[in-house]
């Protein structure tokens, strides 16, 4: 009983070190880049899955190399199945109530301009384009940054209103919004400029994104803002110009971010393949 108590004792004091909170309403996993059949995309899915997280979020780039149909469930549903509902695909059981929410990258449009393979593959809320939904203590925003998306990718497109408003109307603790496009980057492609809406503004406490294969956490005008697109794809990219802002870097290993949170807080974790412990956000739920 002593041996327990201590254990339990060293382990809270490892999780305050870690910046992280005690007890969460939820957790899930972020991944990016990820849909490219293989050693990498597996590794981390193994990581994934030995979180138990309640579900799963996906920063774009769900289905290399062109988005087609012919692809998309040796690449998402081979090592992802048990989250998704309905799963109509042929790698076993999926979940009995959908737990996997992604988000569309530009290579989910190659083949079909209208992104055809991946709505017909997911049964997501709203247009499945962009939408929105609330776990625990986090409401969740989900964007479409290509530029096929029809209600627009700037600031006063009819998009970007949606999500004014939602985020308006929102009164939970912590509003994630996500995409595969980053606003700031120091990463192979940079900053999407088009992407630079006015989040904490109207809002958000944290935006992630994808598209560089790269983990990084920047913070710009007070909000931070964290790239994972280093979920499978087995290329990984330099950071050939550091922004402004930008705290952490990361490109050595595939990896996944692991993100608890409670009414008070939510701890954002990146994690490299290994299992190593790269960065650790904390943030407090919005007043």
């Amino acid at each position: 009983m002593k041996k327990f108590v201590k254990y339990w004792f060293l382990w809270g004091i490892v999780l305050v070190l870690q910046g992280c909170v005690q007890t969460h309403e939820v957790r899930f996993a972020a991944i990016g880049d990820f849909g490219e059949a293989g050693e990498e995309e597996k590794n981390v899915a193994e990581l994934v899955k030995s979180w138990d997280p309640d579900f799963i979020i996906t920063l774009g780039d769900n289905n290399y190399p062109d988005g087609d149909a012919s692809t998309i469930d040796a690449n998402i549903g081979q090592y992802y199945h048990a989250y998704i509902a309905p799963y109509r695909g042929h790698y076993g059981r999926g979940a009995d109530t959908n737990r996997f929410f992604p988000s569309l990258g530009n290579h989910d449009y190659h083949k079909s301009p209208t992104a055809d393979p991946y709505l017909a593959y997911f049964q997501l809320p709203g247009n499945g384009r962009y939408y929105d939904f609330v776990k625990g203590s986090v409401h969740f925003f989900v964007l479409n940054s290509d530029v096929h998306e029809p209600d627009g990718v700037t600031e006063h497109s009819k998009q970007a209103r949606w999500l004014k408003e939602k985020l308006k109307e929102s009164n939970d603790p912590f509003n994630v919004v996500y995409f595969h496009h980053a606003p700031y980057s120091s990463g192979h492609h940079g900053p999407t400029k088009r992407m630079q809406w006015p989040f904490r503004e109207w809002g958000a406490s944290v935006v992630l994104s994808g598209h560089d294969h790269t983990y990084e956490r920047l913070e710009v005008r007070g909000l931070p803002y964290i790239i994972n697109g280093l979920g499978g794809k087995n290329l990984r990219y330099g950071f050939p110009k550091i922004y402004p802002g930008s705290r952490v870097r990361f490109n050595k290993e595939h990896g996944a971010l692991l993100v608890e949170a409670n009414e008070i807080f939510m701890c954002l974790r990146f994690y490299s393949e290994d299992g190593d412990l790269i960065d650790t956000l904390k943030l407090q739920a919005r007043s």
